[in-house]
């Protein structure tokens, strides 16, 4: 007698593969399945439910840009600290050419007055032809110049631990040599800082814009996925998920498409400023646009502390892609309760 509980016996391969199927066979099918379920968890919103590689691009773009932006802001505002440290360690006297004096001796006299003020590291006197150089940009480059009564200047050297007083030394100088005047170079330092606080001023204009339009975007995909994704937010609610459950399965999705988007975008910067020197080379600067390009930017490169600021930019566009998100399923969760 056949057991109650098992198969039927049967008597060869055959009878066994021909007979009909029992009701634990009918619902192998079905145990295999939950078995799968519970092994793995997909994602409330898959990733091509969202326009994953245009919003990556889009926002790739977007941190290119803001990488640039800082970088270069970063780049200006160290060449204009190290032009203020070197204007700030030097001033220069001017001697002014008197009918009948000896200039050269009136260069050394004034040259051994200043070196002996405190705060004064050196003083040297510039030559006939440094003089003669100096105005070639502005009167080209002719013979008479050597010939004419020209001011003489004297380059003075400051201690950058103790700098002198410049009203008292200006007056002194002035009151012994009244042919000399002291020059501390406070209008040029002004003038440095104000155009790098302009730049300084256009880059965060800059990034503002970047990450109001970063704002824009994620709002926008955002509500695209909450449209594409409505039947599952509805299982979801109806299932019993909290809206705080909902918002984090969004953030999680944008929080990782705005690492990889951040990632790619300052990859790309970063390949930028390394090549900046090759590129200048290449379109024919050659080395008197290189210089010029050396004193206007450094050499054109970042430092650690630059590449650390394009990290920042990352962890910026990418905070602002989830938070964005975040607070965009909030609303429009709440919208639609109401």
């Amino acid at each position: 007698m056949a057991s109650q509980f098992g198969p039927p016996p049967y008597d060869d391969l055959e009878d066994a593969q021909t007979a009909p199927p029992t009701r634990r066979d009918l619902f192998a099918p079905a145990r295999d399945d939950r078995r799968e379920d519970r092994g793995s968890h997909g994602p409330v919103v898959p990733a091509g439910s969202v326009t994953g590689r245009s919003l990556t691009l889009v926002i790739s773009i977007m941190c290119f840009l803001a990488c640039l932006t800082t970088g270069a802001v970063y780049m200006i505002y160290q060449s204009a600290d190290a032009w203020l440290r070197d204007v700030a360690s030097e001033v220069s006297v001017q001697v002014l050419p008197q009918e009948g004096a000896d200039m050269e001796a009136r260069l050394a006299e004034v040259g051994q007055f200043i070196s002996r003020q405190p705060g004064v590291e050196s003083a040297q006197a510039l030559s006939l032809q440094t003089s003669v150089d100096l105005l070639e940009p502005w009167l080209g480059k002719t013979d008479a110049l050597s010939s004419l009564p020209l001011p003489r200047l004297i380059a003075v050297r400051l201690r950058r631990d103790a700098p002198p007083d410049f009203e008292s030394l200006s007056k002194e100088l002035t009151a012994k040599f009244p042919s000399a005047t002291l020059d501390d170079h406070r209008q040029w330092q002004q003038q440095i800082k104000t155009v790098t606080r302009s730049l300084a001023l256009g880059g965060v204009a800059i990034l503002l814009l970047v990450a109001a339009a970063t704002v824009a975007i994620i709002v926008s995909a955002t509500r695209s996925a909450m449209s594409s994704n409505r039947e599952i937010v509805e299982v979801l609610h109806f299932v019993g998920a909290t809206d705080g459950f909902i918002a984090r399965e969004f953030e999680k999705h944008f929080l990782h498409l705005g690492v990889r988007a951040g990632l790619i975008g300052a990859g790309s910067a970063m390949l930028v400023f390394l090549t900046i020197p090759i590129i200048t080379w290449l379109l024919g600067g050659g080395s008197m646009t290189q210089i010029e390009l050396n004193r206007l930017i450094g050499t054109g490169t970042l430092d650690v502390a630059g590449y650390v600021l394009l990290g920042i930019v990352v962890i910026v566009i990418s905070g602002i892609c989830m938070i964005t998100s975040r607070l965009g399923v909030y609303r429009i969760l709440n919208s639609s309760t109401d």
